[in-house]
């Protein structure tokens, strides 16, 4: 393994049955996450991609190392620093000294050569002389443990010599901008693999993950898929119906811990809970109306709007749990989607792609299953995933893949665990089930089964 390859610790871990459990919020101190996982045509996982965020090199043994010679190097810093000025100060004392041992010297030369007479009066001066010399025997003292403060700092640079060499050896001689190179071309290589790992099939749903208890008993909140990094904003719609403000929350972190949030106020109300934020517009369904509404979250105006032919509303087609569910907004890895009802297919699901810019239908199907016997639907890579129930005991039991447009009856347990699901949608960023739940903002993290080309 290359070193750079070592200081990132990126890992492919082959291991039966990796599961994707982490979700947010991670804990900063793991310093590994999850991106997807990879299993063969038995069901057996064969590459689980992991890298390390920016922290994970903190446990580094070669940062250990420098983290000493930092500490070292800062040490021999504050201890010059205060050789410094005790050097200066005791440079004025020393020049003193000098003044007076001269003066001394000139007494003796006066007492050599002078009379008797003089002889008391002499001593007398030399003696306050001595009184004047005596409060420099510390500072000499001072000097001889500065002496040894020097001989230690030859120490300290011998043991970083030691250090930095060691730390050369280990990292094989390359420099900066070799390593660097290197660190960038691993990570492009990640980012690579995680696109072919990107889509999959639907294999399992971890245990939920409470973000937040907050609002009415519907509702739907959600982050988007589509924003830049950086940019982890979350949106808040409490209500079903004849509701317009949109709350917006600077980072997860405020959502889950503030009420630090920015208000938007809709030109209408909207319908259902199935709203979605994509690429810096909220889509959703006008109350009382087949008509989308694309409203731009920079501007505060509506760049689009468009009847949604023949769908059913205003409680027409519902999901199970009712709440003007009639059309319900989604986006997966493919794009923007929109799951209704028609009369012209007896009731039954209707599944239609939409263009994010023009809303207009790119192309629809068609499927067997009632709508209003759907407690509720997501999509993921193109297939559409629909729930038995919205209370109680819950699964997945439901998919429509729109790739192959042909249907399957699966069994993947849901838990449900305040019992009113009344918004769930899949969030490929993420790479997660955000949910309400009778009044509580869920988590769910996904497994997908992927197939390696």
């Amino acid at each position: 393994m290359e070193p750079a390859e070592k200081v990132l610790r990126v890992a492919l871990l082959l291991l039966m049955g990796t599961e994707l459990t982490q979700v947010f919020p991670a804990n900063p101190e793991d310093g590994w996450q999850v991106f997807s996982s990879a299993q063969d045509t038995e069901g057996r996982c064969v590459c689980t991609v992991v890298a390390p965020q920016q922290t994970v090199c903190s446990r580094d043994a070669r940062t250990k190392q420098l983290k000493q010679l930092l500490e070292k190097v800062q040490n021999m810093t504050q201890s010059i620093e205060v050789l410094d000025q005790r050097t200066q100060r005791d440079l004025q004392y020393v020049e003193r000294m000098e003044v007076q041992l001269k003066g001394l010297e000139n007494k003796f030369k006066q007492v050599e050569d002078g009379h008797e007479s003089n002889t008391a009066r002499q001593y007398k001066a030399i003696k306050a002389k001595m009184d004047e010399l005596r409060p420099l025997i510390p500072v000499l003292e001072a000097y001889k443990a500065d002496a040894r403060l020097v001989v230690q700092f030859r120490e300290e640079a011998a043991n970083v010599t030691a250090l930095l060499s060691n730390l050369q050896e280990q990292l094989g001689g390359l420099d900066y901008q070799d390593l660097n190179s290197r660190v960038s071309n691993l990570e492009e290589r990640l980012r690579a693999c995680m696109q072919k790992l990107a889509c999959g099939k639907l294999t399992g749903i971890s245990e939920p993950v409470t973000i937040k208890t907050s609002g009415s008993r519907f509702g739907s909140w959600m982050t988007d898929p589509a924003a830049p990094p950086g940019d982890n904003r979350v949106w808040y719609m409490d209500g079903y119906h004849n509701n317009r403000f949109v709350r917006e929350y600077p980072s997860m972190e405020d959502f889950m811990t503030t009420d630090n949030f920015t208000s938007h106020r809709l030109p209408h109300p909207w319908s259902g809970t199935g709203q979605v934020v994509y690429n810096g517009s909220i889509y959703y369904n006008k109350f009382q109306s087949h008509t989308i509404i694309r409203f731009d979250l920079s501007t505060s105006l509506i760049s689009r709007t468009r009847q949604l032919d023949f769908a059913g509303y205003n409680n027409m087609y519902h999901y199970s749990w009712g709440g003007h569910s009639d059309i319900d907004l989604m986006v997966d890895e493919g794009g923007l989607w929109a799951v209704y009802a028609t009369n012209q297919n007896a009731g039954n699901i209707v599944l239609s792609q939409l263009s994010p810019n023009t809303l207009q239908i790119i192309r629809s199907w068609t499927t067997n299953h009632p709508k209003r016997s759907a407690g509720e639907s997501f999509m993921i890579c193109g297939t559409l995933y629909v729930t038995n129930g919205y209370s109680g005991g819950t699964k997945v039991y439901y998919a429509y893949s729109t790739n192959s447009s042909t249907y399957e009856y699966i069994d993947i347990p849901l838990i449900n665990q305040y019992s009113h699901l009344s918004m769930l949608d899949y969030n490929p960023r993420d790479r997660a089930l955000y949910a309400w739940n009778n009044g509580h903002q869920v988590l769910y993290n996904v497994t997908l089964f992927h197939i390696i080309k």
